[in-house]
């Protein structure tokens, strides 16, 4: 089984890549998702996240994302602490659902991650990367009327993120989305198109 990344900034309509690629018979392990389950009761990172940020994160004996989120996307310091506390329960997690994603017979898995290819290059346990790139106007366009977020919140999490362009010479396969969802999803299919092609072809012998 061969293992892509799929990246892009907040708003960029990665979350619905994705779906169309999962349509297409390339399922997506969401590491946001694993993340945010990791600090719901009950999740493994829970207790070393209160420890780290105190009680001020806490509403009703539980993390508020809203109040962590508050304190991580103005503080580049307190991201990374975060970060420093999920990401291995995260890669832990990933390689779990790859592991059984890889028996039930799937030839291409992506992993859909904001944090892929931080430092400029993409990482080695990734066969390629998908980029999905939009301009930060219409990102910010995008969360404010459909997260419910307010122009200063959606700007923080936008100025939080890498810019996406930024990851484009380590792409192997960029997806502009900046039309229609049809648009996307004919882009969509092209790349899963090539990505299972390459799946194939790794599984063929010579």
């Amino acid at each position: 089984m061969r293992l892509y990344g799929l990246t892009g900034g907040i708003g960029s309509g990665k979350s619905e890549a994705a779906r169309r690629f999962a349509e297409r018979g390339i399922p997506t392990i969401d590491a946001d998702k694993l993340a945010h389950r990791l600090i719901e009761p009950g999740g493994e990172a829970v207790d070393d996240v209160v420890e780290a940020f105190g009680p001020g994160i806490l509403a009703e004996g539980r993390i508020d994302r809203e109040k962590l989120g508050a304190v991580v996307f103005v503080d580049a310091e307190a991201r990374q602490k975060l970060n420093r506390i999920v990401h291995p329960w995260v890669a832990r997690k990933v390689a779990q659902e790859c592991a059984a994603f890889a028996q039930k017979g799937y030839e291409a898995v992506l992993v859909d991650a904001a944090l892929l290819a931080e430092g400029g290059e993409r990482e080695p346990w990734l066969d390629g990367l998908v980029l999905v790139l939009c301009s930060a106007a219409i990102r910010l366009e995008r969360l404010t009327a459909t997260r419910g977020m307010t122009a200063t919140q959606a700007q923080q999490r936008i100025d939080a993120q890498t810019p996406p362009e930024d990851k484009a010479p380590v792409a192997d396969w960029i997806i502009t989305n900046e039309g229609t969802l049809d648009a996307l999803y004919a882009r969509v299919d092209v790349v899963a198109g090539d990505i299972l092609a390459r799946a194939r072809e790794s599984e063929t012998p010579h």
